[in-house]
C-alpha cells in the first residue's frame, strides 16, 4: 500500500511512549488507520489533532500490516479547541465519523461534507451558523451507511436542535451500537452547550 493524499484526521490514540495510531479520512480510500512515529512529540503534537486537515504519506509493505504515515499540516483546527462550543462540535463530528465508518471504504461525499462542516464551525461567527450543517451531516452519514433518511429541511436554530435530538437515538442504535467507547458523551456535551444558546 502506498497512498499520498489530503486527509482529515478523525482520531488519534497514544501508542507506546511517543507514537500515535491515527485514523485518517481520505477521499478515495476512506478511513485508514496508520502508525505515526513521534506523534506525541513536540513537533507533531499540533499536527495530530482530530479535525486537522493533513497531507498524508501512508505506506505499508502488505495489506495485513498497519501502515506507517508521515503527516504534514495543511489546515489546523487547533485555535478553535480553546472555544467550548466549537471544540465540542469538532470533537463530536470527528468521533462520530471515526466510530461509524468502516476502514478502507471510500465515502467521497462524507469526506467533502465533513470538511465543509469543520470549515463552517471554524469560520462562523456564531454556532447558529453551523448547527444546521452539523444536523445535515449526521443525516447524510446515516443515509450513506444505509439507514435511510432524507436531507432535513431546516428553517431556524430551534428546528436544527430538534433534528439533532431526533437523530440521536438513530445514531446510537445504528452507527454506535458496536462501539466500546462512550462516543455519545461527546454529543451530549455539545448538546448541553448548544442548549445554553437558546435559554
Amino acid at each position: 500500500m502506498h497512498l499520498s493524499a489530503p486527509a482529515i484526521l478523525i482520531a488519534a490514540r497514544p501508542h507506546g511512549e511517543t507514537a500515535v495510531i491515527a485514523r485518517l479520512l481520505t477521499e478515495e480510500s476512506g478511513v485508514v488507520a496508520a502508525y505515526v512515529a513521534g506523534g506525541r512529540g513536540r513537533q507533531l503534537r499540533p499536527v495530530v489533532i482530530p479535525g486537522n486537515l493533513v497531507q498524508a504519506e501512508i505506506r505499508a509493505k502488505s495489506d495485513s500490516q498497519l501502515p506507517f504515515a508521515r503527516l504534514e499540516l495543511v489546515k489546523s483546527r487547533g485555535p478553535w479547541l480553546s472555544e467550548p462550543l466549537p471544540a465540542a462540535a469538532i470533537a463530536w463530528a470527528t468521533a462520530l465519523t471515526a466510530s461509524a465508518l468502516p476502514e478502507r471504504n471510500p465515502y467521497p461525499t462524507l469526506y467533502a461534507a465533513l470538511g465543509g462542516v469543520l470549515d463552517a464551525i471554524c469560520s462562523a461567527e456564531a454556532a447558529r451558523q453551523w448547527v444546521e450543517a452539523l444536523a445535515i451531516y449526521e443525516a447524510l452519514l446515516l443515509r450513506e451507511l444505509g439507514y435511510g433518511g432524507e436531507r432535513p429541511a431546516i428553517a431556524n436554530l430551534g428546528q436544527a436542535l430538534e433534528i439533532l435530538d431526533r437523530q440521536e437515538p438513530l445514531i446510537a442504535r445504528y452507527l454506535l451500537a458496536d462501539t466500546h467507547a462512550d462516543v455519545l458523551a461527546a454529543r451530549q456535551l455539545l448538546r448541553q452547550r448548544l442548549a445554553r444558546m437558546v435559554e
